[in-house]
């Protein structure tokens, strides 16, 4: 843990009471309705990023514990490493605060060494993840380091594509014929920003090779699903799992080759895509994201919201479509905040958005990481 107390403001602010004028003579006057609750975002995310370092970033180890201080601290995952890198660069690139800026940089040599001296990895998804998270590392700090080692995953990621399925990336090193969302969606994402920033071709030609083959395969065009997998038994079927990081990548996808091309077909398929998540993947009662339990699930919801962050500040999106985006994605951050977030000696987050965990409880990297996340996608929306 880090060896330091850090004392963050966890108030909110609250807006004027309004208080009619009018009421019947003689009558009782109603109690006034309580006042709507104005979130201060920017405070709200610094204490979440900065809960998220007291509690599981591993200071002798320089990387994050899979659950927060004092439970299973000597555990170390791979693809969970990227997205707390995320979440640090997302509070870097709000405050240019050199705290932030001390863990990103504590991270990359953690993460190297506890990883076997390499950020290259078994599964081709988790290297996607983190190629990802280091590209953008790259772009908020300029150190060349970061770009290096973003485009050494990419190299190991394209040795993934093989013609089983009619093309793709494997999920793993292993078995090269399972070919999934997770695998495809951030390597298209990585190909498109590559050649938005470098202007390499060969990156170009890889991002819509990816996407047509994930759009060809994985991709429902008449609801906007988008399936897991395929050809995980190596008997060419599809797994039609519904899961929220799926109907995120796509999003992100769809996002990036619209950025590189101004193509209206790729902001269509991206909003059919959200459409999707957005009225099936939730609870109905609340409108908030579905619960997909802890462990790897529990990142499932922060991933879509990482990517459907991107579609809402896309410009091209019809106002109407962005106000009902930013509707949904306001109601599941306010609830969690004022709701579902635990703030006892911290800031942790439960699975589902609209119950906190108990005091004292063991918190999943995972689960805190996707509630970090949506409250940084409050600031970056506003």
């Amino acid at each position: 843990m880090v060896n330091r107390t850090i004392c963050f403001s966890l108030l909110l602010l609250g807006t004027t009471t309004l208080i009619s004028c009018s009421k019947n003579a003689g009558s009782t006057p109603s109690p006034a309705p309580p006042p709507p609750t104005t979130i201060n975002w920017g405070k709200a995310a610094d204490s979440s990023s900065q809960s998220l370092v007291n509690n599981f970033f591993n200071s002798q180890g320089n990387y994050f514990n899979s659950q927060n201080s004092g439970n299973d601290y000597t555990r170390f995952q791979y693809w969970p490493q990227a997205h707390a890198l995320d979440v640090m660069i997302d509070a870097y690139n709000r405050t240019k605060s050199q705290f932030c800026l001390d863990i990103i940089n504590k991270w990359y040599n953690g993460v190297y060494t506890k990883n076997g001296n390499t950020f290259l990895g078994y599964y081709y998804d988790d290297e996607g993840w983190n190629a990802l998270a280091v590209l953008r590392a790259y772009d908020a700090t300029n150190n060349i380091q970061w770009k290096n080692a973003a485009e050494d995953i990419w190299a190991d990621i394209k040795t993934g594509w093989n013609s089983t399925m009619g093309g793709g990336i494997a999920w793993n090193h292993g078995q090269l014929g399972y070919k999934n969302t997770p695998a495809n969606g951030p390597a298209c994402i990585l190909a498109a920003r590559l050649y938005e920033q470098f202007h390499d071709p060969d990156d170009s030609i890889w991002a819509f090779k990816i996407y047509d083959w994930l759009k060809s395969t994985l991709y429902v065009p008449g609801t906007g699903e988008v399936y897991d997998g395929i050809n995980g038994k190596g008997d060419g079927t599809i797994d039609t799992w519904k899961y929220t990081y799926n109907q995120g990548l796509f999003v992100g996808a769809a996002v990036e080759l619209y950025k590189i091309t101004g193509n209206p077909t790729y902001l269509n398929d991206a909003n059919k895509a959200a459409s999707y998540a957005i009225n099936v993947d939730i609870n109905t009662t609340d409108r908030l994201l579905q619960v997909e339990g802890g462990g790897d699930g529990g990142l499932f919801k922060g991933v879509f919201v990482r990517y459907f962050t991107q579609l809402i500040l896309s410009p091209g999106l019809e106002s109407g479509t962005k106000a009902n985006y930013l509707n949904f994605l306001k109601n599941n951050a306010q609830i969690l905040w004022t709701v579902g977030t635990n703030k006892t000696g911290g800031v942790f987050y439960g699975s589902y958005w609209k119950t906190p965990p108990q005091t004292g409880s063991s918190v999943d990297l995972t689960v805190e990481l996707s509630g970090c996340m949506l409250i940084e996608a409050m600031n970056m929306v506003q």
